[in-house]
């Protein structure tokens, strides 16, 4: 099931797109919590749920970040 985002989180990825600001993304994967580096390109909706489109082509579902860029948005 997919949650929506909160609008003070989308502020933040927004800004990151804008300025170009070098990201870490903590993330759910499967049963695994990774973690990733690089620049948020774009927002993108498929088939009804939010991504985050880093410049390394990755796609993360944005329910599914634990924190960003130091800020928790998930408690684990």
């Amino acid at each position: 099931m997919y949650n929506p985002i909160s609008c003070e989180f989308f502020d933040q990825l927004d800004i990151a797109i804008q300025r170009k600001i070098p990201s870490t993304i903590v993330y759910f994967n499967q049963e695994d919590i990774l973690t990733v580096k690089g620049l948020v390109n774009a927002l993108v909706v498929i088939k009804g749920k939010e991504y985050l489109l880093l410049n390394n082509k990755q796609k993360i579902r944005l329910d599914l970040i634990v924190s960003f860029n130091g800020k928790k948005y998930i408690e684990i």
